[in-house]
């Protein structure tokens, strides 16, 4: 049975938490000035726990991209305040933020971004050394042997495909054990069965290590691996479903889409 959120009613989970992964208080971010101003979020209020994987989806120009920049620090809210591990960044200066990024954050996205020049476990290492830490080769072969590619660590990215290359990616976001690895659309470019394999890897890095994953996902079947399920539509939470099916989940989002353009061939 599907669960409607209460929009007035902040994201989070049952329990109490001191200290949230991801966290975001009245987060609005607009671009441009003036009647060309666009409303890309309007006012995210959600706080997810440590340990939790969370799927977000929305209609095209819902706010999604924006809203991972912003909870990852890639780009700052018009107003609000966004914490990561507990930490304010709103505030930060560049240098400082740049310097969480690399410590205490991961990335997978749906272009590998893997250095064509470096080995399979230079780019793993690449996060430490960026982030000003001595390589742990013995870190590298672990989460290489965690994602399944135990003895590619000296093959070069173009050696290896696509679904394999994606391993490496989730590998790298793994490798400094950051307080949340941030996903964008980390299947777009697979097919279902190499899609399968990496989403059970980020299911396995929630369940197994602890991780905290957040993914923005157009596809419902992604989504469905996530624990929560977030509905973005024009710049706002929506509805969230838990632990539903891909079904479900699509069923929600055409219901979302239908109503989205129904709102914008009325404002036309």
């Amino acid at each position: 049975m599907r669960r409607t959120r209460d929009p007035k009613r902040p994201v989070q989970a049952s329990a109490p938490h001191t200290s949230w992964a991801v966290e975001l208080r009245a987060v609005q971010r607009r671009y441009g000035k003036g009647r060309a101003t666009v409303h890309a979020l309007r006012g995210i209020d959600l706080a997810l726990p440590h340990g939790s994987f969370t799927a977000v989806m929305g209609p095209s120009g819902s706010g999604k991209s924006t809203f991972l920049q912003c909870a990852a620090g890639l780009d700052r809210p018009s107003d609000g305040t966004v914490r990561l591990g507990g930490t304010d960044i709103t505030t930060m200066n560049e240098n400082k933020l740049t310097e969480l990024r690399r410590a205490r954050l991961g990335f997978v996205f749906q272009a590998f971004n893997l250095l064509p020049s470096l080995t399979v476990e230079q780019n793993v290492l690449l996060p430490m050394r960026l982030a000003g830490r001595r390589p742990d080769r013995h870190r590298a072969a672990e989460v290489l042997g965690q994602v399944g590619l135990g003895d590619k660590g000296h093959r070069r990215p173009s050696e290896l495909s696509g679904g394999q290359q994606q391993r490496v990616a989730v590998a790298r976001a793994l490798v400094t054990r950051p307080d949340v690895i941030f996903a964008d659309e980390p299947t777009g470019a697979l097919d279902t069965t190499t899609a399968t394999e990496i989403l059970g890897l980020m299911r396995t890095a929630v369940d197994g290590l602890g991780a905290t994953v957040v993914m923005v996902t157009h596809d419902p079947a992604a989504a469905a691996w996530a624990d929560r399920v977030l509905f973005l539509a024009d710049g706002s939470l929506a509805d969230q479903l838990d632990h539903a099916s891909a079904q479900t989940i699509a069923a929600r989002m055409t219901d979302l889409t239908t109503r989205h353009r129904r709102t914008a061939g009325a404002v036309a």
